[in-house]
């Protein structure tokens, strides 16, 4: 497709950054003297900048949320198909906002920034970083785009996670959170899974102690293996059986450890991609961020209590074949703003993808985030 003749992109963008002098003190009790923040924005402010929306990323995503780059036509934003002129989030209304996260490999401070203290990459030494640490520094750059109050945040995964916590450490500057394909803290399953794919990053041979940069080499071997592992799980047995079933990529058994089946194929192409692109310590740190996520914790693991400072109207959805972040999680956190009667909208979508569901064209689904934002553009002040 030519995405420069689409007239649904918000065309060509342009990526800034943010440069934050005052010191941040994380959940861990580190403190980064200043840091920076790689953000892109779509759409025009208005009179009372009340129209802005934030999009929160989920793990292997970036800033990059819609649009393409001049000069990279193909290099399209992960959000592209929700974000735009007549789209289910309406560039024409709103001024979307997308920011890669403190900690991140796509421009923002993180390992492979230099570490002031020594000039060289921060590598193993940069701080872990936590969900609650992302949307503080989310609402700094906030701050400094003069933007008092979002009309909503939203984000799928991870990136609801940031939905939800901006409910509970800043009730006040957000009209509405959209929590999609999410759950209140990580099962021991996903935990484990997470720690699979760390695991297959820290024993390369290649990571050296997470200073690899210093030795011009990369752990590509292990983030492969993680990349494969994470992908097992964003999809469903379903879709994987329909796109793949046991198709042999050569129409024989060959009786080696090479690539037979189509879904071995497709698992090293996509591990292969992924290698490129991401930073090994930036997957650890955020992989580490989704193990900590747990905002009952605090409150002696009950959900409602942990909910009760939130005063946004919501809009929760699930999508019946993603077994990482099941419907069930998501009833989880219905339920604790029911017990705090707070306004809610909860959609359950039937779809065949897994948890890979909330980035796709899904008619049903960008319906239902269309009306909603038809819903929050009404209430606009301006």
């Amino acid at each position: 497709m030519d995405n420069t003749a689409d007239p649904h992109s918000v065309g060509a963008v342009t990526p800034r950054l943010a440069k934050f002098t005052e010191p941040l003190v994380l959940a861990s009790g580190a403190t980064l003297a200043g840091y920076e923040l790689a953000f892109e924005t779509y759409g025009t402010l208005n009179a009372d900048k009340s129209n802005a929306v934030l999009v929160c990323h989920a793990l292997n995503a970036s800033h990059h949320v819609a649009g393409y780059y001049a000069d990279d036509p193909k290099n399209v934003g992960w959000w592209d198909n929700l974000i735009g002129p007549g789209k289910p989030l309406d560039t024409n209304r709103f001024c979307v906002i997308g920011v890669n996260n403190l900690g991140g490999c796509f421009g923002s401070t993180g390992p492979s920034s230099p570490n002031p203290a020594t000039g060289k990459p921060w590598g193993a030494d940069f701080p872990l970083v936590t969900v609650e640490d992302w949307v503080t520094t989310q609402a700094r750059l906030a701050d400094q785009l003069g933007i008092r109050r979002f009309a909503a945040v939203l984000g799928g995964s991870l990136g609801a996670m940031q939905a939800l916590s901006w409910t509970i450490q800043y009730p006040e500057r957000l009209g509405h959170a959209l929590v999609i394909a999410c759950a209140p803290n990580l099962s021991a399953q996903n935990i484990a899974f997470n720690e699979v794919a760390r695991q297959a990053i820290i024993t390369d041979p290649d990571f050296h102690g997470g200073h690899y940069y210093e030795h011009n080499t990369r752990p590509t071997r292990g983030l492969r293996v993680a990349r494969m592992v994470g992908h097992i799980t964003y999809l469903s047995d379903d879709e994987m059986a329909s796109k793949f079933g046991r198709q042999l990529r050569h129409g024989k058994l060959n009786y080696s450890f090479g690539v037979e089946f189509e879904i071995e194929s497709y698992l090293r192409h996509q591990a292969d991609k992924f290698s490129d692109y991401f930073d090994a310590n930036t997957y650890l740190r955020i992989t580490k961020a989704l193990d900590y996520f747990d905002p009952a914790a605090a409150h002696g693991g009950n959900l409602s209590l942990a909910l009760e400072p939130a005063t946004a109207s919501f809009l929760v959805v699930s999508f019946t074949t993603d077994w990482r972040f099941s419907p069930e999680r998501s009833r989880e956190i219905i339920k604790a703003l029911l017990d705090n009667r707070r306004d809610v909208t909860y959609a359950e979508i039937e779809a065949p993808h897994g948890h890979d569901a909330f980035l796709l064209d899904d008619a049903r689904y960008h319906r239902l985030v269309a009306a909603y934002f038809e819903r929050i553009a009404a209430g606009l002040t301006a």
